[in-house]
């Protein structure tokens, strides 16, 4: 595309506004290069309010950036976000500057973009006629691409099941997977945060911004009033979104269902994709959820083509790295070019390019503690011995954080059992965490020394919780992949919430948060079905959905297993009387007292991958 040029959407035609970068960056422009020179930075053209239609009608709004000096259709790249488009300014000049034309395009209802802005429900189509669009387009050759993070992670997978025909690859990063990981529940128990979230994708613009001691605030009321959970967006002064319609389906069901792809769609996908996360990402379970079910479903030669990436990032790390997440700082190795890892894969996958070097491997994890790269043909592939760590208890429980149960290697012979009580009514705890901040955030639920050490002290403080330790590990050892918790529970109450967290206690007794999960007691069975709990009935709980990790526990470490019922301001609370938790409130609150067994028969235990090469364990 020469300089002044319009370019048309098909309707209408719209100046191009001009932008000579390359003088702004100290890079001569030289305009009888080839496009094609390796290293080129180019001078680059922007066309603002392209207006791209949708099959009802509904016109959506896009920025489009292309190198200024475009002489041959390029691939595309399209960013379709929910919060405005304007936010990837800076990443879509970086592409366009080095050959590729990029998208911005705001979603239905969001920026200039037309119609009503639904969360998680009309993305996939109009991701599709997105696609389809930017692929007819004379600067366009046909091959499109998307980026993106988080929301913008998980309309990559919405779009693709639609199976737009010139959609060459995807790269999401941190995607979550709505009505099982991530906003605006996991596990089937809701996150307060959903409705902050609401707050900034709700109508046209930019949401209003809340600080958050204000945000905590308005948790704590609820928290503290004992309110309803379903109250939440009147609390937060937003009852103008779809909080009511997610709240109306606690279990996953069709209405979630229909936002993600189904066990048929990823069996079909068959285009090069590549997913980017983090062991501190909030929305990592949900990323490894998709990532997981397209190689559990697609053929053989697909699966060759998805690779992986966990780094040692929170959300927003996983897409800009650094050293720094969590309170934790990791060597240099941690920081990777991101842009520069996407450009070499759509090189690679839209321009017949050499495959990334970063990516050696179909998948690429951070082994905390020793600060380096692994690499592995699966996570099937790292090879991990299962090692399981029973839970017991001496005679004095495990209740108190320096009075612990004990995670042992042979299983308990004695009969025994740990009790604990969960009040919803105690305010305590909340109070707890409204003194510690941000600190204690459990949307990033990872955390630093401090905040691994809170939940330790808050079960062992308020009562509502059980603590194991291991024994010390006896060298370093690498523990890589996912955990599994086996527990045996009677309580005299028909539904509760469980939490669990496992932390690495270091000899100087700093302590770093691993991996955690939750579970609904009535969907112990099954996300889809809820059952209610028989009182006094004993019950397998299995834990399985733990988030990835990779650590090597120094020598003389302990493992820290943390076991309680939440009563947080961060969670939706249940307050265990077996009815519509959203719509329960102090007045239905029953006390549960839970009883975890750990004897010959209910053998409760930890299950750990321990790296085969790093050591015994």
């Amino acid at each position: 595309m020469t300089e002044g040029a319009n370019m048309t959407d098909g309707r209408s035609r719209v100046p191009m506004v001009v932008l000579l970068l390359a003088s702004a960056i100290g890079v001569s422009a030289m305009p009888g290069r080839s496009q094609a020179q390796a290293g080129d930075v180019q001078p680059v053209s922007v066309q603002m309010g392209v207006r791209i239609p949708m099959r009802d009608g509904v016109n959506l709004a896009a920025t489009i950036f292309a190198p200024q000096d475009q002489r041959t259709p390029l691939p595309v790249i399209l960013h379709f976000t929910p919060y405005i488009a304007s936010r990837f300014s800076a990443r879509a000049l970086w592409f366009a500057r080095r050959g590729y034309v990029v998208a911005a395009v705001d979603v239905r209802g969001r920026g200039n973009s037309e119609g009503k802005h639904r969360p998680f429900v009309d993305d996939g189509r109009d991701g599709h006629d997105v696609v389809e669009w930017l692929a007819r387009q004379p600067w366009a050759n046909g091959k499109v691409a998307m980026i993106g993070g988080s929301y913008t992670g998980w309309d990559q997978w919405s779009t693709i099941k639609e199976f737009p025909p010139h959609l060459a690859t995807i790269v999401p990063a941190i995607s979550t997977y709505p009505g099982t990981e991530g906003i605006p529940k996991n596990r089937n128990i809701f996150l307060l945060y959903t409705m902050h979230w609401l707050n900034t994708v709700s109508g046209v613009s930019e949401g209003p911004s809340f600080d958050d001691d204000f945000l905590r605030g308005k948790w704590y009321e609820m928290y503290r009033r004992h309110l309803p959970f379903r109250t939440l967006d009147s609390v937060a002064g937003n009852p103008g979104t779809e909080f009511q319609t997610m709240v109306k389906h606690p279990a996953v069901d069709g209405y979630w269902d229909a936002m993600n792809p189904t066990t048929e769609d990823y069996a079909r996908i068959d285009r090069p994709v590549l997913t980017i996360t983090g062991h501190y990402d909030a929305d990592q379970t949900g990323a490894m959820l998709h990532y997981r079910r397209h190689l559990r479903y697609a053929a053989a030669k697909v699966r060759e083509k998805h690779y992986l990436v966990i780094g040692p990032w929170d959300h927003s790390g996983s897409q800009r790295s650094k050293r720094e997440n969590a309170g934790l700082v990791f060597g240099p190795a941690s920081l990777i070019d991101n842009n520069e890892l996407h450009k070499q894969w759509y090189d690679w996958t839209m321009k017949d390019g050499p495959r990334p070097d970063f990516l050696q491997k179909r998948v690429a994890y951070y082994v905390m503690g020793t600060e380096q790269w692994k690499y592995a043909d699966s996570l099937e592939a790292i090879p991990t011995t299962r090692v399981k760590l029973y839970l017991d208890s001496p005679s004095t429980g495990a209740n108190d954080l320096y009075s612990s149960g004990i995670l042992g290697t042979k299983p308990p012979s004695r009969s025994a059992s740990d009790r604990y009580v969960y009040d919803p009514l105690d305010t305590r705890p909340g109070e707890f965490e409204m003194e510690q901040g941000r600190e204690y955030d459990s949307y990033n639920i990872m955390g630093t020394n401090a905040k691994s050490q809170r939940y330790a002290t808050s079960a062992s403080r308020f009562g509502n919780g059980l603590i194991y330790h291991s024994e010390p590990f006896p060298a370093a050892t690498e523990l890589t992949a996912y955990l599994k918790l086996v527990t045996w529970i009677s309580m005299d109450v028909p539904d509760t919430d469980f939490m669990v967290t496992v932390h690495e206690v270091m000899p100087d007794g700093t302590s770093i948060q691993l991996t955690d999960d939750a579970l609904r007691a009535r969907y112990r069975e099954s996300p889809r079905q809820e059952k209610l709990v028989s009182p006094g009935e004993v019950t397998r709980y299995e834990f399985n959905e733990f988030w990835f990790f990779s650590r090597q526990i120094a020598k003389g470490s302990r493992l820290r297993l943390v076991f309680w019922s939440p009563n947080s301001i961060y969670f939706e609370k249940n307050y265990n009387a077996g009815g519509v938790v959203a719509a329960e409130s102090g007045k239905d609150a029953r006390t549960a007292h839970v009883t975890l067994h750990h004897d010959s028969r209910y053998q409760s235990y930890l299950e750990i991958p321990v790296v085969a090469t790093a050591g015994k364990y």
